[in-house]
């Protein structure tokens, strides 16, 4: 049995061991939900991956991007057309209705193409600071954000590196521990742990990084 320091600070300390590890055990280049990196489809896909499986939102991405890839498209598109294209994901009625108002906006305001500055991506309905850190960091390639999805949230309150109850103070806890030129591995590392081992019932035998995580200490006793 490992000797262990106290669990925050362990975490914490060894955050670079951590993404090390969790590269290995995660060797190919993760996407998530996205299927494209026109940065369009990637917001309008991350608004359609709330609360939804990856595998889901990529199927009704795939069919509402096959008839309608454009904000000026689907802002013209009739609701229920864009509803019946989306029904594999959760709550395809009020997603229906907020992806053609999102399209109408970048139309309106922006001929149409997604602008720039990170004010006027949150500004858009439904979106807040996890879809907007994924279109700058998946569709800009920009590494100076952190994407707090549940998964990422999961992950770090477990392991101790955070003790937050919400995802935007997760991230805000998160640029302060983890070093700048590791941001941008941290969602799509986190993502794929929370998916297939730190999961609702995690498999703590199976994990590369039990040996600094707070849950498994408490669980061990």
């Amino acid at each position: 049995m490992p000797r262990f320091e106290k669990s925050k600070g362990t975490a914490a300390k060894n955050i670079s061991k951590i993404i090390s590890l969790l590269k290995k055990r995660y060797p190919d280049g993760f996407v998530g939900s996205n299927i494209t990196k026109e940065p369009f489809q990637v917001l309008i896909g991350t608004v359609l991956s709330h609360q939804t499986r990856d595998e889901m939102t990529i199927i009704g991405s795939k069919k509402l991007f096959s008839q309608f890839p454009d904000a000026k498209s689907i802002a013209s598109a009739r609701v229920n057309v864009l509803r019946e294209l989306i029904k594999p994901v959760g709550m395809y009625n009020i997603k229906a209705r907020r992806i053609k108002e999102i399209s109408r906006i970048l139309v309106e305001k922006y001929g149409g193409k997604v602008p720039r500055e990170y004010e006027e991506i949150v500004a858009l309905p439904g979106v807040g600071r996890k879809t907007a850190n994924i279109l700058f960091s998946y569709a800009y390639s920009n590494p100076d954000y952190i994407a707090v999805d549940t998964h990422v949230h999961k992950v770090s309150n477990r392991l101790g590196l955070v003790k937050t109850n919400h995802p935007d103070k997760t991230e805000a806890e998160l640029y302060k521990i983890v070093p700048r030129k590791q941001w941008k591995y941290i969602n799509e590392l986190f993502v794929q742990h929370g998916q297939t081992i730190c999961k609702a019932k995690p498999k703590c035998w199976e994990c590369p990084i039990s040996r600094y995580c707070e849950y498994f200490k408490k669980l061990k006793g």
